[in-house]
């Protein structure tokens, strides 16, 4: 089964965490025996176990902020430093690609030869793989120094952008906040409107969600977003905001950070009570609220600042992705339903966005 997985924070591991992605997952967990953070030695995530897995196509971020609460790594003292960030992470997936290792995926042609690529192979596994197909993503918009300097990203490659992330950010308020959007969040979201990038509307708070659905009208999607009704946080979405996102013939994405999945985790609990049958009871509550399969798809966040110890239980490496779809089967699931939630949807929507 091809997977598309829209939330992967890729370069920050490569960069920040200092991980070789060209290494299996498990070489890299060696390598860091002592660990110097959390989720040290316990990483998910790398390109042979996306191929492995057959996650043929990721969304793969850019992660900088600059929310005057500076944090090593990831939240910067100035919008150049947050800036420079996010170019740095763009380099190094056009590194990958000129090594042969991704593919970088710009248009909507593009993604149909990729996927008929994948799926030729997938039909006759000889051989290695076809490259990972990459759409690019930012998650907080804090790198983009001006709203009017959307066009310079776009050409870059950028063709999703969340304008939060945690935090007050300089476009909108993130998680954990009250705040709407900015006056250049709202001219941000007409540029990205133009220029045809699509909003993710992941991490913002209620009040920047609403004027943001409200004020763009291209195409909308939550990459990483899991359900209020379920695990009860401001991270999570509640039913209305999810059917505002369907109403949209936009995608959620299911994520798999465990405190996204069980009610009151906190960092230091066991994982064991969480595992992929919570990541589908998250799925399942998106496609009984849209009484259909076309809105709910897989956006792991796995490695996303945690590993192994944050993640499913039964979750070894993204390779293990393929359980959500036997787990999808045996609740009842067809096979047409399991591949649309699988990649069928985000494909969907990619084929319309792209451009």
């Amino acid at each position: 089964m091809l997977i598309v997985d829209s939330h992967l924070d890729l370069a920050w591991n490569a960069l920040q965490w200092n991980r070789d992605l060209e290494l299996d997952a498990l070489t890299i967990r060696a390598q860091e025996q002592a660990p110097t953070a959390r989720g040290h030695g316990t990483g998910t995530v790398a390109l042979p176990n996306l191929r492995e897995g057959r996650v043929c196509v990721c969304f793969a971020t850019t992660l900088a902020r600059c929310t005057g609460r500076p944090v090593p790594h990831v939240d910067y003292g100035s919008p150049a430093q947050a800036y420079a960030q996010g170019q740095g992470h763009i380099a190094y997936y056009r590194a990958l690609e000129r090594m042969g290792l991704v593919r970088i995926l710009h248009t909507g042609d593009e993604l149909e030869r990729h996927v008929a690529a994948w799926r030729a192979w997938d039909a006759d596994p000889e051989g290695d793989s076809p490259p990972v197909g990459m759409v690019l993503a930012m998650e907080s918009a804090d790198p983009i120094l001006g709203p009017d300097d959307i066009g310079e990203w776009h050409r870059d490659g950028i063709r999703v952008i969340g304008p939060a992330h945690y935090g007050p950010g300089r476009y909108a308020g993130g998680t954990g906040t009250d705040q709407g959007l900015t006056a250049a969040g709202r001219s941000l979201l007409e540029g990205m409107a133009r220029e045809g990038v699509m909003l993710d509307l992941t991490h913002l708070s209620d009040a920047a969600f609403w004027q943001a659905v409200d004020l763009y009208q291209g195409t909308v999607l939550a990459s990483h977003n899991n359900c209020r009704a379920l695990v009860s946080h401001q991270r999570q979405f509640d039913d209305d905001q999810l059917r505002a996102i369907i109403d949209r013939d936009g995608v959620v994405g299911a994520a798999m950070d465990v405190w996204m999945l069980q009610q009151g985790w906190r960092r230091g609990d066991s994982n064991l009570a969480s595992g992929l049958a919570q990541v589908a009871d998250h799925i399942d509550h998106v496609c009984q609220l849209a009484g259909n399969s076309r809105h709910a798809a897989i956006g792991s966040d796995l490695d996303g600042g945690f590993g192994g110890e944050q993640s499913p239980h039964d979750l070894d490496t993204i390779a293990d992705l393929q359980q959500v779809a036997k787990i999808l089967a045996g609740r009842g699931y067809g096979d047409e339903d399991v591949a649309a939630i699988m990649h069928g949807n985000w494909f969907r929507l990619l084929g319309k966005a792209l451009r």
